[in-house]
């Protein structure tokens, strides 16, 4: 077994080059059997090996296995649109995504691996790679690149990639100038929603999207689909999502997103997304206002569903939790209880394998992300592929997706809203009392800065057939000034005890200025760091800096760091962080305004001996979630952008 498994990274790099040509800066080549050679070459394999491994300055021997059978994720044609939201599609990955998994050594998967790359499209196969690197064993502790390095132009403007061709084939390697992506290139502030189009579009929160659903397939073999509560972390990722969107809206003075309930009416909101699909050779379609769905019939996907159908799921869902029960295949009734409902509805309501009766109840998440994908080409009679609602990779850059989840957040909800209240029993954290909090930023107290920064992203990785070298695009976007949490806690106790800190910041008033009930008020708290403490009898002071946020990952995750000196965060959390599917640590804060955004800042300790949850062997990433229902400690926050 090879010692060294990152080769099998170089896979990543320039997705639409052959797998033959020398990858990465040190120039590193696989060296193939001819027989691996796509069917084109196969006649030349000679020259072809002469021609390249000549320039290569390493090599990585690649053994001949026995292949499996690849034809069902070989349906997929190189050069179509890959969905994760699309069952045919999905299906394709899954089977590609076991078959790795079953791979008996490293060596085998990565000759598994070299043979695939050519053959397959190379968004299922970059897909399916990324979640077999993640969950077997031998490779997990590995960094997947980032889709932004391997496919950029899911996240930038279309005009920049002939001017990166450009800079990377007239300009050496070293005297090349970063390529300035503007803030505002896909609207202008006629339209209202643009508004907030730097959340929306930015790249760390769209790629932290993408990873999630690597970390948390819907589809593929149970060992890495059916994690320890699945179905409510898709439910509370989305509403941390939801949560932070309308957050960042009441700072632009916009109003909260309005549900997506009515499927039979115009879409008010266009989107015209500035993208292109270097694997596809095509334009992502837009939407224009006053798009209305329509039932989809498009063979060439194996799709043929109604809108009728959405309602129906949507109706016996419903019906679910309202009846307090789900029915499985069997016909046996699962009860929806406090403790496990909330996981049943979310692997229903997505829908993954999970799901109990995918006949009864459907897959009402995706599809509704296909019917939105569609609305421009429903029947395929203009041979259009889906916009970018159909890709999670690129869903959160469209204004319908919040009001999509908006709608999907409401059936959680109203699920919730049948449950029991806490107790103080439940919340209460015997003898350990919270006397005061207080966030600093520049020994200003409550006070927390937004701004514009600058960073870059290498595009090199993603441009074939180009010179070498650093190709820079650069973004701005928003950040915060870093700050620190002073939390003081009296444990009346006479022993130790192990406490579970969380804190959570949300809006105070709404839309009109009035202050928010609490029961509006709580679906809007975001999650701002969750950590563990050991608590002293007596009185504890703890200190906490924004940049150790549990749920966030490093700056440089994102961005190339601009700043040596950028704090990194805790180097506990570094393994936990190269997941890649937390929050950005750049966007941990709302934007605020000029004359300062009021927020109320939560938080609570309560005992870790009722927080610890078991983590699945699979699990690289993983929530500890509570929820609460009566208030502890609150206290005011304003957020000031600063210009």
């Amino acid at each position: 077994m090879a010692e060294d498994k990152s080769g099998i990274l170089y896979l990543f790099d320039r997705p639409a080059e052959p797998v033959y040509v020398p990858k990465g800066e040190k120039k590193v080549a696989f060296d193939i059997p001819s027989d691996y050679l796509p069917d084109r070459y196969r006649p030349v394999a000679t020259q072809v090996f002469n021609r390249f491994g000549d320039d290569a300055d390493t090599k990585l021997q690649v053994k001949q296995i026995t292949l499996p059978d690849l034809s069902i994720p070989m349906q997929l044609e190189r050069h179509q649109a890959f969905s994760l939201f699309i069952p045919s599609h999905r299906k394709g990955a899954a089977r590609l995504i076991n078959i790795f998994m079953g791979m008996r050594t490293y060596d085998d998967f990565l000759s598994l691996a070299v043979y695939c790359r050519d053959r397959m499209n190379p968004h299922l196969f970059i897909y399916a790679l990324s979640v077999a690197i993640l969950h077997r064993p031998d490779t997990k502790n590995l960094p997947v690149p980032p889709l932004t390095e391997v496919f950029p132009d899911k996240y930038m403007d279309s005009g920049i990639f002939a001017r990166a061709r450009e800079e990377a084939n007239v300009v050496p390697a070293g005297a090349r100038v970063p390529l300035e992506i503007p803030l505002d290139y896909t609207a202008s502030d006629l339209d209202e929603e643009h508004r907030v189009a730097y959340w929306r579009e930015d790249i760390g929160i769209n790629l932290h999207h993408w990873h999630w659903h690597l970390v948390y397939p819907a589809e593929a073999d149970m060992r890495i689909v059916n994690k320890d509560r699945r179905g409510e972390l898709f439910y509370y990722m989305h509403q941390q999502i939801m949560a932070r969107y309308n957050c960042e809206r009441l700072s632009n003075r916009l109003t909260r997103v309005k549900r997506y309930i009515n499927w039979r009416e115009p879409i008010p909101e266009a989107y015209f997304p500035k993208l292109d699909s270097l694997v596809a050779s095509r334009t992502w379609p837009s939407r224009t206002r006053g798009a209305i769905l329509k039932d989809i019939n498009r063979q060439v996907d194996d799709l043929n569903f109604d809108i009728q159908d959405l309602e129906r799921w949507r109706d016996r869902i419903y019906e679910a939790i309202h009846t307090g029960s789900v029915i499985n295949t069997r016909g046996e009734r699962i009860p929806l209880t406090e403790k496990s409902g909330i996981d049943v509805l979310g692997n229903i309501v997505e829908a993954s394998i999970l799901s109990p009766n995918m006949n009864v109840y459907g897959d009402l998440h995706n599809f509704g992300h296909v019917a939105i994908s569609y609305v421009h080409d429903p029947d395929h009679r203009y041979l259009e592929s889906f916009s970018i609602m159909g890709d999670t990779a690129t869903d959160m850059r469209d204004p319908i997706f919040y009001r999509w989840h908006a709608f999907i957040d409401d059936i959680f909800q109203e699920h919730k809203n049948t449950l029991p209240q806490y107790t103080v029993q439940q919340l209460d954290f015997s003898g350990v009392e919270i006397r005061d909090v207080r966030l600093t930023t520049n020994q200003q107290r409550n006070i927390l800065n937004t701004f514009w920064t600058k960073s870059d992203v290498d595009l090199s990785r993603g441009l074939d057939f180009t010179p070498r070298g650093a190709v820079l695009a650069r973004f701005t976007h928003l950040n915060y000034a870093e700050f620190t949490y002073t939390i003081i806690v009296n444990n009346r106790n006479a022993t130790r005890k192990r406490g579970t800190v969380r804190i959570y910041i949300a809006p105070k008033q709404d839309e009109r200025g009035l202050p928010f009930t609490f029961r509006s008020q709580k679906n809007l708290m975001i999650e701002m760091d969750k950590f563990t403490v050991n608590l002293r009898p007596g009185e504890n002071t703890i200190e906490r800096k924004s940049t150790e946020s549990s749920i966030t990952i490093p700056f440089e995750r994102t961005f190339r760091n601009l700043d040596e000196n950028r704090p990194t965060g805790v180097e506990a959390l570094d393994e936990f962080n190269m997941c890649g599917c937390g929050w950005p640590q750049h966007m941990l804060a709302p934007k605020g305004n000029r004359e300062g955004f009021l927020m109320e800042l939560f938080v609570m300790v309560s005992d870790y001996t009722g927080d610890a949850v078991s983590i699945f062997p699979y699990t690289s990433y993983n929530f500890s979630i509570e929820y609460f229902l009566t208030v502890l400690s609150y206290y005011k926050v304003f957020i000031f952008f600063i210009s």
